[in-house]
């Protein structure tokens, strides 16, 4: 009976986490000859859209290897002191140490090897040769994207031009996140070291025609414009008052361009997004004393990441939820308030949100000027319709979602001009796609897959060279500046960062999840001491069935099926041995206890290559 109700908990509980789980399919042994398996498994790495691989540098840090961890970072995500503060951090949600408490500090610990690395590293930046290879590539914006086709480029001796309608490179990096956020010599000196790669650049020029570029030397354009429309609400009352109602977007790059520094004292941002956080936590800094975020979302589904949220309430922002703008208020030429209706989320069964007005009566809220910060769009005006370019339905390039490849050959996407609005960190991500798939078009060649190595982490019996207790030890807070201070300089950055001894602690709490229990059937004696010694119960022998009942009829069930089962061949007994990888510590200890080596605790690298 037990058994029975255990396999109806597993059906359910793995379905919600993987719909597409087959039923009626005997387990085949694990295929540890590709790489998926064990990406699936470091869960942080692949997180991150640009597979920055996250235990390697933490196990640096923690040894105060501060300058190499910082290269690891550089390699994959090319800005980790501009990330380490700013990042929507994905691999965070992902890390498997949310199985025990809170997730490893991952951001703020990439943000310690910005910090504490050697002033000069030169040394390990790659040599970009001064004889070109005669080819010759336009970048047109140098946001994120652009700047990582360029570094991923230069070495291998592209002639990089890159244009910009401002005056600096940076792109939304630099007009849309404030300074107490993201200190410009921060900024500066990370994306200077990407344009010291002998890239040349032509600022303070907008590029009004995709024909005429075409028309030029250029073997290949990327195309890294971004996202730069910020969207508006169109709402009676919107245009009888707009020196005090502002599209959030353009509100914060006037701000950073020096245009804006004040703002009246009771203001109301529209949106429930990142940049809606920025935006209120910027005018609680130019003289905002009742700032509002309203959105029509409740508090959990609002777009902006917790930690941003958090911040903004510890600096004195109100949230207001399920408040939905109706209309701007304005008495004798001047803003007053604004309108709202009262909502409710109401979900469906697929878990599809609709608004549902409660009845109540309309909610004013006073106000004297209005951020709007309810998203953004790209905008392609300069792309004549009649050049070859192909758009979707939604106004987007078709691209190759491979190499991002547009329908004119020589012509690519990346950030947000590729796909819409997302986030610094998958804008790198797509200059390396590009980056490569360019290579490949103007060489004439395929893309490969790149490979991996697994790599044996064993010093001793009991010695292992990465450090495999587990430390329970809770997540370290970063500390900040006093809060009344912090809100009397626009450009004081609010985070302190962890000082180096705080940072091992963190770093110490990381699992180690790349490195990988690697299991030797043939060595196996079923001799169950590494059953007896797993502190997670993780590891069973029993015989193969279908997957269902076999994750159910586990030591302990296993109910996350996003995550793979590590299954060997059929043992000497006909059993199978099958360990759980969602709850696996990566401790070592199976591996100590087994007399005859069946199992080892090996590191996955991959062997991914930018230059």
């Amino acid at each position: 009976m037990l058994a029975r109700q255990t396999l109806v908990l597993a059906k359910r509980l793995c379905h919600c986490n993987s719909p597409n789980l087959k039923e009626g399919h005997i387990v085949d042994k694990t295929d540890t000859l590709h790489a998926k398996h064990f990406e699936k498994v470091v869960d942080c790495q692949y997180a991150c859209p640009a597979h920055t691989p996250v235990p390697e540098y933490i196990r640096l840090i923690a040894e105060g290897r501060y300058t190499e961890a910082y290269m690891v970072n550089w390699y994959s995500n090319v800005f980790p002191g501009i990330l380490g503060r700013v990042c929507d951090r994905p691999c965070e949600p992902a890390c498997r140490r949310t199985r025990i408490d809170e997730p490893v500090a991952i951001c703020r610990l990439k943000r310690v090897a910005a910090d504490q690395r050697d002033e000069d590293i030169s040394e390990w930046i790659p040599d970009v040769p001064a004889v070109k290879n005669g080819r010759k590539i336009a970048l047109i914006g140098a946001g994120p994207a652009s700047l990582t086709v360029a570094r991923d480029l230069a070495p291998k001796g592209y002639i990089l031009d890159i244009y910009d309608r401002e005056k600096a490179a940076g792109g939304f990096i630099r007009t849309q996140i404030p300074a107490f956020r993201l200190p410009e010599s921060v900024l500066n000196e990370e994306v200077n070291r990407v344009l010291d790669m002998d890239v040349n650049q032509i600022f303070s020029h907008e590029i009004t025609s995709l024909k005429g570029l075409l028309e030029k030397d250029y073997d290949a354009i990327f195309v890294g414009t971004g996202a730069p429309l910020g969207r508006d609400l169109n709402v009676p009352g919107r245009y009888d008052c707009e020196d005090k109602i502002h599209i959030g977007i353009d509100w914060l790059a006037n701000v950073s361009f020096g245009h804006f520094d004040s703002i009246a004292k009771n203001v109301i941002v529209l949106g429930g997004g990142n940049t809606a956080m920025d935006c209120c936590r910027t005018a609680k800094r130019l003289g905002g004393t009742d700032v509002k975020v309203v959105v029509r979302s409740s508090f959990d589904d609002m777009k902006a990441s917790p930690w941003e949220k958090e911040d903004a309430i510890h600096e004195g922002v109100d949230l207001l939820c399920h408040h939905v703008p109706k209309r701007f208020i304005v008495e004798d030429g001047r803003l007053v308030a604004m309108a709202f209706e009262l909502v409710n989320s109401v979900y469906n069964e697929a878990g599809r949100r609709t608004l549902e007005s409660t009845g109540e009566p309309e909610v004013i809220i006073p106000c004297d000027e209005v951020l709007i910060a309810v998203g953004q769009d790209t905008a392609f005006p300069w792309i004549e319709r009649d050049v070859g370019l192909e758009f979707n339905q939604w106004g987007q390039p078709t691209l190759n979602e491979e190499t991002l490849q547009s329908s004119i050959p020589n012509v690519f996407f990346g950030g947000d001009a590729a796909f819409g609005p997302k986030n610094i960190i998958t804008a790198v991500a797509h200059g390396h796609q590009a980056a490569k798939g360019i290579d490949a078009f103007l060489s004439k060649v395929s893309i490969e897959k790149q490979g991996f190595k697994l790599v044996s982490q064993k010093m001793g019996v009991h010695d292992w060279s990465y450090p495999n207790f587990i430390d329970e030890t809770m997540r370290h807070a970063v500390p900040i500046v006093d809060l009344q201070t912090a809100l009397r300089n626009l450009s004081m950055e609010v985070e302190l960062g962890f000082d180096e001894r705080t940072a091992a602690q963190e770093a110490l709490r990381c699992l180690n999840c790349d490195v990988h229990t690697v299991f030797e059937d043939d060595k196996c004696i079923e001799c169950n001491s590494c059953v007896d010694i797993c502190p997670m119960d993780c590891i069973n022998f029993l015989p193969n069935k279908d997957e269902l009942p076999l994750r159910a009829s586990l030591r302990v069930p296993a109910m996350n099926a996003r995550q793979d089962l590590l299954v060997s061949g059929h043992l000497k007994t006909g059993m199978v041995m099958v360990k759980d990888e969602d709850v696996c510590l990566h401790c070592g200890l199976c591996a100590e206890r087994c007399p005859t080596n069946a199992w080892d605790m090996q590191k996955f690298v991959s062997l991914e290559t930018y230059f």
